[in-house]
């Protein structure tokens, strides 16, 4: 079957579930869902992985389902990867990123080589599971090189080793300035430096699928880097019309800051945890991660049966600001009873805990609006970069009660979507590859134009936004 020379595929893997996604621009700019599956850790004895060889399957399901296309571009969650001996061959599935084999790392780190000098070096926020601290937890012993999760995917599907740029930013093992490894980093921390493969740039060719895939799906074509951490993808696909905006890409995680034409490594911004990842043409994601909709998610596989869509309606009608909490405390991390760690929490504050599923709702999303308005206003105060427009794009723009809230936190419009940004970006930099679209700004022209958006302007009580974030934060 010959390839369709106007048609891309996306596999795009998140944290909580993963689906192949095939654009067509024939005639503007169309997205097909073809295959979504779950995704979700599997506790084996004392750590907690991921089922990589089952996403493999699924994949392969969904590229047999998705036809003969011109290009196949993969893209995931950051930070994760898989060790391969010197033959190739998986020696373990991947660890979860939420497993706690990492606790105390970072601080041991620091206090040898110094918060500072990694910070110059990576840019990088501090976060407990950052892959430089899972390799130095790791055993590894017999690897010859490290992939991460894209870059697995990609080797399984082509025979060929490397690290897209973008995802590799986010490892604390790769030099922010110049964008190659930082090498003598790595062996000062004691890590080989060898087991990290060459880099790749979105947009370069990965290579042609191995016969045995080919043979399986149906069809072949080439993979290609794309911008292979899903934030790289979804900020690509922002429908922005210039510079003076922010982004929150919100799913499990939601990711807040600004695009960015260079890195800010001042001692203010180490400080505030902001980390300075690669992004498409150059670019620099200035950001901050913030729990996200994870604690959404934790709260309803605490409530078997609940509809969600009765409880955001209900969730509506609650008090404003009954309680609030700070959604980036370390002790929401983990899986588990998540309303039980609110309520905690909200004792531990000082605060009665919500009194119904509703009234966690309620809590949640203002808190994730808080830390939306937190992470939007010190990029900007940092970066220097004038903000007058807030873009949430992923999967939380469909939650409305969320996206207005952020609004009226942020005291800024928002634009919510499109909800399928992560699997847009990945195809539009196929398509660039491809030379039918041009650059980033006409990337995202065809974005604004193609996808539904909806615009929410801040109303409510500024002061009150005040309070609130007083008692969170």
């Amino acid at each position: 079957m010959s390839p369709h020379p106007h048609r891309f595929a996306a596999v795009d893997l998140g944290a909580s579930s993963g689906r192949v996604m095939v654009a067509d621009l024939s005639d503007g700019l169309s997205l097909t869902e073809v295959h979504r599956f779950p995704n979700g850790p599997v506790r084996v004895a004392d750590r907690l992985h991921w089922d990589i060889l089952g996403l493999y399957r699924e994949i392969l399901a969904g590229l047999r389902d998705a036809g003969p296309v011109s290009s196949i571009g993969v893209d995931s969650w950051a930070v994760d990867y898989g060790l391969l001996d010197e033959r190739g061959a998986l020696l373990g599935n991947p660890v979860h990123y939420r497993d706690d084999r990492t606790r105390g790392v970072a601080e041991r780190v620091a206090a040898d080589v110094g918060a500072d000098t990694l910070y110059d070096v990576s840019g990088l926020q501090v976060l407990p599971f950052n892959t430089v601290y899972q390799l130095l937890a790791d055993r590894l012993d017999g690897a010859a090189t490290m992939l991460l999760i894209p870059d697995l995917i990609g080797y399984w599907l082509t025979g060929e080793l490397g690290a897209e740029v973008t995802n590799a930013s986010t490892t604390g093992l790769l030099d922010v300035r110049t964008r190659s490894w930082a090498t003598s980093l790595a062996k000062r921390l004691g890590l080989p430096p060898g087991i990290l493969p060459p880099l790749r740039q979105p947009g370069e060719a990965v290579g042609g699928l191995r016969r045995d895939v080919a043979a399986e799906i149906g069809w072949t074509a080439p993979v290609r880097a794309v911008g292979s951490h899903d934030t790289a993808s979804a900020v690509a696909a922002v429908p922005a019309t210039g510079p003076a905006f922010a982004y929150v890409s919100c799913g499990t995680w939601s990711l807040a800051g600004v695009e960015l034409p260079g890195p800010v490594l001042t001692p203010e911004s180490r400080a505030a945890n902001f980390t300075n990842e690669a992004g498409i043409d150059g670019t620099v994601r200035y950001l901050r991660n913030v729990m996200g909709l994870w604690l959404l998610q934790e709260c309803l596989r605490a409530w078997p049966g609940s509809d969600l869509g009765e409880l955001l309606a209900a969730a509506e009608r609650e008090r404003p600001f009954a309680a609030v909490v700070n959604p980036d405390e370390p002790v929401f991390l983990p899986p588990g009873d998540m309303p039980a760690r609110i309520a905690a929490e909200c004792r531990r504050t000082g605060q009665r805990p919500p009194s119904s599923p509703a009234a966690y709702v309620r809590c949640v999303l203002e808190s994730l609006a808080l830390g939306h308005r937190r992470a939007v206003r010190q990029a900007a105060r940092l970066s220097g970069r004038t903000v007058e427009v807030v873009h949430l794009v992923g999967g939380g723009s469909r939650n409305e009660l969320l996206c207005r809230l952020t609004a009226d936190a942020c005291g800024l419009p928002v634009v919510a979507g499109p909800a399928e940004a992560t699997a847009l970006g990945n195809v539009l930099v196929q398509a660039r590859a491809a030379g039918l679209v041009a650059d980033l700004a006409e990337t995202r022209a065809l974005v604004a134009s193609s996808q539904p958006l909806r615009r929410y302007e801040p109303a409510g009580d500024a002061a009150a936004w005040d309070e609130a974030d007083a008692r969170a934060f």
